[in-house]
């Protein structure tokens, strides 16, 4: 684990160098107003606080006990002296990173903390280090439990969990094009860029972590189109560079809605129905829009012309 560590220092110098240098050559290529500056700043403090003083008050202590306390009380045990075992880890955590990321996207507690990383209104290397502060206060970390659950050993989950989000920067990118047949299998910059699309017809997929191949099983891989080029950034664009106002804005938001929720239900619905969702049923979730844009029907105009049939 000392050695993961190292890497992962070098890592992060080379992740905020490579995205310097990403900056500087779009800024020559384009332009040196094309690039958006301070939105990189941004996404710098966001991770420099997040990464040193948050790192300290929040430590993820609470949580990997939790998860070593789910592996005393494991299935089975996996041979980790063997390739197998580690095979089995490495899908298990991309299998378990694939519902956390789903999740983050429409259940609306946890989109409180995974909608800073949509906010850049660009999508460069530097977008890709802007996480938010929160994480580790919303409990992201439970669904891993299953891995150790099925034998796999939480730190070697953990180590998979930080290799895969390495492995994410790169595809942070719009300047490189579809891979062929990798496309296939696993999450390129061209799957990536419809992630961060806000367009209504790239909304909810991809959701892969180093693999997209889960997208492809479950129904939520959306292929990038030539004719939809990928408008960047959240539904309602955030157009502040004021830090505390992208950290907070949404959950100021869901203060506010649980405020005025009238019943436990409406509570709950405000917490884990996605993000937008209404009790009155005119909200602005993924397929409200849809329906309102005419991408998908709706259902209930729909039910009484199948019941007169």
């Amino acid at each position: 684990m000392a050695v993961l560590f190292t890497i992962l220092k070098i890592a992060v110098v080379l992740v905020l160098v490579s995205s310097l240098a990403e900056a500087i050559v779009l800024s020559l290529r384009n332009g040196w107003g094309s690039y958006d500056w301070k939105a990189a700043a941004v996404s710098m403090v966001d991770f420099l606080v997040r990464e040193y003083p948050l790192r300290w008050l929040l430590p993820l202590a609470f949580w990997t006990q939790g998860l070593e306390w789910v592996y005393q009380h494991r299935l089975w045990t996996l041979p980790m002296d063997h390739w197998t075992g580690w095979a089995a880890c490495f899908l298990g955590q991309e299998f378990c990173y694939y519902w956390y990321h789903r999740a983050a996207h429409r259940v609306r507690w946890f989109w409180c903390t995974h909608a800073i990383h949509h906010s850049p209104n660009d999508l460069n290397l530097s977008a890709a280090y802007r996480f938010g502060w929160t994480g580790r206060l919303t409990g992201t970390l439970a669904f891993f439990a299953l891995a150790p659950l099925l034998g796999m050993p939480p730190r070697i989950v953990l180590m998979l969990l930080s290799l895969n989000l390495l492995y994410q920067f790169w595809i942070h990118a719009t300047w490189i094009p579809r891979l062929g047949p990798l496309e296939w299998v696993l999450n390129t910059p061209s799957a990536h860029r419809v992630h961060h699309a806000s367009n209504l017809e790239y909304l909810d997929g991809n959701y892969g972590g180093v693999l997209i191949v889960f997208d492809r099983l479950f129904g939520t891989y959306i292929p990038e189109r030539k004719d939809v080029p990928c408008r960047y950034g959240l539904v309602r664009p955030m157009r502040t560079y004021n830090l505390l106002v992208i950290e907070f804005a949404h959950w100021r938001a869901l203060w506010h809605d649980l405020k005025t929720a009238r019943s436990a239900s409406e509570v709950l619905g405000y917490l884990f129905r996605p993000p937008g969702w209404r009790p009155d049923g005119h909200g602005e979730t993924t397929e409200d829009l849809r329906r309102r844009a005419e991408l998908i029907p709706d259902e209930s105009a729909v039910a009484p012309a199948v019941a007169a049939n």
